[in-house]
């Protein structure tokens, strides 16, 4: 979320990517940081540990609503 937030501020879009795990954390930050309506995307948790194919997989399930957030067409 940090990232997210430090990278908005810059001007350069930017989407939060956040698992489930630790979106109610996300959303704190967010808000504590002072931008709570930052764009971001919910995924599953866990994300780290299940190797290239799960993380192609999730990458190919969430691209669509990345670029949405970013406001391109997918």
């Amino acid at each position: 979320m940090r990232d997210g937030v430090n990278l908005a501020r810059r001007g350069i879009p930017a989407v939060a990517l956040v698992t489930t795990e630790f979106q109610a954390q996300g959303d704190f930050v967010a808000r504590s940081v002072g931008m709570p309506d930052i764009p971001r995307v919910v995924l599953p948790h866990p994300v780290a540990g299940g190797g290239r194919d799960r993380l192609q997989e999730v990458a190919e399930a969430c691209a669509d609503e990345v670029l949405a957030q970013l406001g391109r067409p997918s």
